[in-house]
């Protein structure tokens, strides 16, 4: 008996646990040198722990046993298909989604963003970036139902459009763009106009995901003279405070995009926000649309075809977390725009995602609750949807 049963469930949000070697493994010979084995602290000895009872369970029926019957009470680095993907296919049986995103973990932090150990040259960040897509397209060959979410960084638009193109020819279904804005210039510049096209062309979705829009709160307020026991999650470390702000910059970017008219530029273009919860959606789509309103006369630019909400309804689909009141959300905001996810296997995900979904939706209907589990999923998708 699958976990998930009854209906089509499309899951948005899932990962890999990367091995130490993992990224370099899958980078040009030139680059190899040039990046660092995956600085996982003391997950360290999980990790070796987990290899060791991965190959275990290569050897060992009663171990797979194991395994499949704590399929949803093991998580990271230990739970079943976490970096093996013969084992990940099996997980996805037994899960019993029919698609599932696969995002990576902490290999974006070895070339990019805040957290990069090597301050990446141009030549390490999209070297980094090829190593990354090439591995997670591996990872996810051999089973239409896993979709690779390849990464690309904007901060030279030229080579990320080229890497844009290699992560497609590879197979990612999506590609993770930072939220935190390249360089000096807006995502809404005209430089970036061919990282667009491309995705529009392609029809590929953008994805904005916990990690890749840095720090919203400044450290400073995290100095409270008080003890704090950190929640690890499977790759964010988080504070309450960081709670707080998860959305702030992913706000800010889809805000850009909307209001600048990259929507109306690339009507077929859509994106996904994942991970970043979607409370924030119901007084944002006021916002934008007052936004609109109120600096229409000063901003020619905003006088747009459709409202600045309709643009989001259209292009953009977000996914709750399960501890938000998603019936709430679905309620205030439109049927439209939520998407179902597990986060398997982080922690974060917990133990029973649909149970606490189900729990936060009593009274939608079955057509929304449709759109919840499935068909958001596959609008954002397109033809990449399995």
């Amino acid at each position: 008996m699958a976990y998930a049963e009854g209906r089509i469930f499309n899951d948005a949000d899932s990962h890999i646990m990367e091995t130490r070697d993992w990224l370099i493994a899958h980078a040009d010979p030139d680059i190899r040198p040039k990046l660092h084995p995956l600085a996982i602290g003391s997950g360290g000895r999980m990790v070796e722990k987990a290899i060791a009872h991965a190959d275990q369970r290569h050897r060992d029926p009663a171990a797979v046993a194991d395994a499949e019957k704590n399929l949803m009470l093991r998580k990271g680095w230990e739970a079943l298909g976490a970096f093996d993907p013969d084992e990940r296919r099996r997980a996805l049986d037994l899960l019993g989604f029919s698609s599932q995103l696969v995002f990576t973990t902490f290999a974006i932090t070895h070339f990019w963003g805040e957290f990069d150990l090597v301050r990446a040259t141009p030549e390490v960040l999209y070297g980094g970036t090829r190593a990354h897509n090439r591995a997670i397209a591996d990872f996810c060959r051999g089973d239409k139902r896993l979709l690779g979410v390849g990464f690309v960084p904007l901060d030279i638009p030229e080579l990320a459009e080229k890497e844009i193109d290699e992560a497609i020819k590879l197979g990612c279904a999506a590609i993770h763009i930072p939220s935190l804005p390249p360089a000096k210039k807006s995502p809404s510049h005209p430089d970036f106009n061919g990282v667009w096209a491309r995705l529009q062309d392609a029809d590929v979705p953008f994805m904005l995901h916990i990690g890749g829009g840095g720090r919203a709160i400044p450290r400073a307020f995290h100095n409270n003279d008080r003890p704090v026991t950190d929640f690890l999650g499977g790759g964010e470390n988080i504070r309450s405070k960081d709670f707080m702000t998860i959305h702030v910059m992913p706000e800010i970017f889809l805000s850009t995009m909307v209001l600048d008219g990259i929507f109306e530029q690339f009507p077929r273009l859509r994106g996904g926000c994942i991970e970043q919860g979607a409370m924030w959606i119901v007084p944002w789509l006021r916002r934008l649309d007052i936004s609109q309103e109120t600096f229409v006369k000063s901003e020619k630019y905003l006088s747009l075809p459709l409202k600045a909400s309709d643009y989001v309804r259209r292009n953009l689909r977000f996914t709750p977390f399960p501890h938000e009141p998603v019936g709430w959300i679905v309620e205030q905001a439109g049927p439209e725009l939520c998407m179902f996810s597990s986060d398997y296997p982080h922690i974060e995900g917990g133990r029973n995602p649909l149970k606490r979904f189900e729990l936060s939706t009593p009274n939608l209907s079955e057509a929304a609750r449709e759109k919840f589990y499935a068909t958001n999923y596959a609008d954002m998708m397109g033809s990449r949807a399995a």
